[in-house]
């Protein structure tokens, strides 16, 4: 098996793993417990939580643990949203947020609040001005995703952040895809409130933290228990959160050598499809993308029949976020960028990791040349095309 989808999840890795083990049946007890066995499990929350902070150059007791980025992502708005609504009911995002921030937005415009939905270039990056000329009074949240999942585009988070601070506006960044792939500072970037998860960085699924910068007056969102400074109730999921701990632990010990790797990757799979297969279109910033992410679309074929052979011939791949996999809808992120239906339909995503090799890439390489050519083989519209076009480039876009 070939994996190239981890932006929808990646493997747990073994030291992650060995680190969790313990918790699950020697190290048990509650954390909220005052014996012995309790105060081990306590201990490991602290140092988890210690580990996190140090990464984002926050202080210990701005992280608050969850159980994912989706649960983050609404805690951010959800919460701002309540307790700022006095200043008021006015939000910023863009409109290719992953679906966690989207569809929270939706859920409180029907709560009265009013949402502005800026747009972004070709290439995925959201428009400075566009933004600024967003901005009202009335607003009190601008939220932005740092990179994005499906092409993995790079957004100017300082600058943007840079711009609330002056406005005295809060800023949250959804940084699922970002955290631990790239080094964040969050004084640096200006930013008040972050999501991530633990799965994406080879952590544990059902794991993930918000970043609340100290002095911001955001309410609960789970009630029940004094649980994350009486912030989130319910007991701790101690092996989770200590595997979240080991992974970004990992993921900062091996950035440097891991982003040279993935980076050459990513860059050589996106020249030998240039190359050698025809009639395609990169997606994203070519440059200020995710060293992992390669995005294309394919003209004349559908992309879920890409990924069933692909499938076939072992290669795990995407056709976008893994929280829309089934909708028959195409990316909302590559309309947005202004592709067609068309092409957003023949979208393909791979997302690499440092286990992959360019032996692997050129096998990928071979097997989607030879899929999309079985597929265009078997489309009229391409026929059509071939007859019309002649000789002549076509229009991809």
């Amino acid at each position: 098996m070939i994996y190239l989808d981890n932006a929808a999840t990646t493997r747990t890795a073994p030291e992650v793993v060995e680190a969790m083990l313990p918790y699950f049946s020697e190290n048990y007890g509650n954390a909220s417990s005052i014996y012995s066995l309790g105060c081990a499990s306590k201990k490991a929350l602290n140092q988890a939580r210690r580990t996190l902070a140090d990464y984002l150059g926050a202080r210990q007791e701005e992280i608050y643990f969850t159980a994912g980025g989706s649960e983050a992502d609404n805690w951010a708005l959800k919460a701002t949203a309540e307790a700022y609504r006095e200043k008021g009911k006015h939000i910023v995002t863009t409109r290719i947020e992953h679906h966690a921030v989207l569809h929270t937005c939706e859920y409180l415009e029907k709560q009265g609040f009013e949402v502005t939905y800026v747009g972004v270039d070709e290439n995925g990056i959201v428009d400075l001005a566009e933004l600024e000329a967003a901005i009202r009074p009335d607003t009190i949240l601008i939220s932005v995703m740092f990179a994005n999942n499906e092409v993995g585009t790079l957004q100017p988070v300082r600058e943007i952040g840079q711009l609330a601070r002056d406005r005295g506006i809060l800023f949250h960044t959804d940084a699922v895809q970002a955290f631990g792939q790239l080094p964040i500072r969050v004084d640096e970037l200006h930013i008040d409130m972050l999501s991530a998860s633990a799965h994406k960085i080879n952590g544990p699924k059902g794991v993930g933290c918000l970043y609340i910068r100290s002095g911001l007056k955001l309410r609960s969102l789970i009630h029940g228990g004094a649980q994350e400074r009486s912030r989130r109730a319910g007991t701790e999921n101690i092996p989770g959160i200590v595997g979240f701990g080991k992974a970004i632990e990992r993921a900062v010990r091996m950035m440097p050598e891991k982003t040279q790797k993935e980076t050459e990757l990513r860059d050589y799979l996106i020249a030998r499809i240039e190359k050698e297969i025809p009639y395609c279109r990169l997606n994203g910033d070519r440059s200020r993308r995710l060293p992992g992410n390669v995005n294309f679309s394919f003209r004349f074929i559908e992309g879920e029949s890409l990924l069933i052979m692909l499938d076939m011939k072992g290669i795990c791949g995407s056709s976008g976020s893994a929280c829309t996999s089934g909708a028959l809808d195409p990316s909302h992120v590559l309309l947005s960028m202004g592709l067609s239906h068309e092409m957003a339909h023949g979208s393909l995503r791979l997302t690499l990791s440092e286990e992959n090799t360019r032996e692997e890439m050129d096998t990928v390489v071979e097997a989607i040349g030879e899929i999309v050519g079985k597929l265009r083989a078997m489309s009229p519209l391409y026929e059509d095309f071939l007859k019309s076009a002649g000789s002549c480039s076509p229009d991809i876009s």
